[in-house]
């Protein structure tokens, strides 16, 4: 599929109208945009709550965030917790151990050299400990309304098996993605294919009789399909 003739205004017109639908039924946006809508996109919250996400269910990661920003909602309060009260708290997370870590680390560097508040440039943001761009491009959309492209696995592999583009890596997708798709659609990408991907796209044998951008979709290496 030739990326320059993509109609990408009507290809997120038809999930915005998808998405719009699915909430109806009570289905929530996913963790990381909804925690932002909670907590009024303040940053630490939405940083928290990305590094929480990752490998980790959205129903574990919104259930985490509460529990520890409840108790850390700033990177002072979190540091003067103990690690291993963090890593309760970010009990069950996948890896949370090594978030607990990684957010006492952040929380230190926020406070030495910021100011203890979360920067909004990508750059910085990658310097911090386990965060990468899937996290920083996260935290510039939701909790400061910059435009970035958040690629997680559902973009990743939609955007590829729809063909609007050919990639190995996450990384290639977004550098591709930052080419190929108009700026003013950048920062609703994401939660719209991750909703998508979590409910119709899914990794295997998706729902491609209920696609609605099945015109726009190459099909590429789907095999069984309901």
């Amino acid at each position: 599929m030739n990326s320059e003739s993509l109609e990408w205004d009507d290809i997120v017109a038809a999930l915005k109208k998808w998405r719009k639908e699915l909430q109806k039924t009570g289905t929530g946006d996913p963790s990381v945009t909804t925690v932002a809508e909670r907590y009024n996109s303040d940053p630490w919250a939405v940083l928290v709550s990305t590094i929480l996400s990752l490998r980790t269910k959205d129903e574990v990661t919104l259930k985490c965030s509460r529990a520890l920003l409840s108790k850390a909602p700033t990177p002072a309060k979190l540091l003067a917790l103990k690690e291993e009260t963090v890593a309760e708290l970010a009990y069950p997370a996948g890896f949370y151990r090594t978030k607990a870590a990684n957010l006492k680390k952040i929380a230190a560097l926020l406070l030495d050299n910021y100011g203890g508040k979360v920067p909004s440039d990508l750059d910085t943001l990658l310097s911090l400990p386990g965060v990468g761009r899937k996290t920083a491009n996260l935290v510039i959309i939701e909790a400061y309304g910059k435009d970035g492209i958040c690629v997680d696995v559902h973009v990743h592999r939609i955007s590829n098996r729809a063909g609007w583009l050919c990639s190995q890596t996450p990384e290639e997708t977004e550098m591709i993605l930052r080419q190929i798709l108009p700026r003013k659609f950048w920062k609703a990408l994401n939660p719209l294919l991750v909703l998508y991907g979590q409910n119709i796209c899914r990794p295997v044998s998706p729902y491609c009789s209920l696609c609605v951008i099945a015109p726009y979709c190459a099909r590429i290496g789907v095999g069984k399909t309901r």
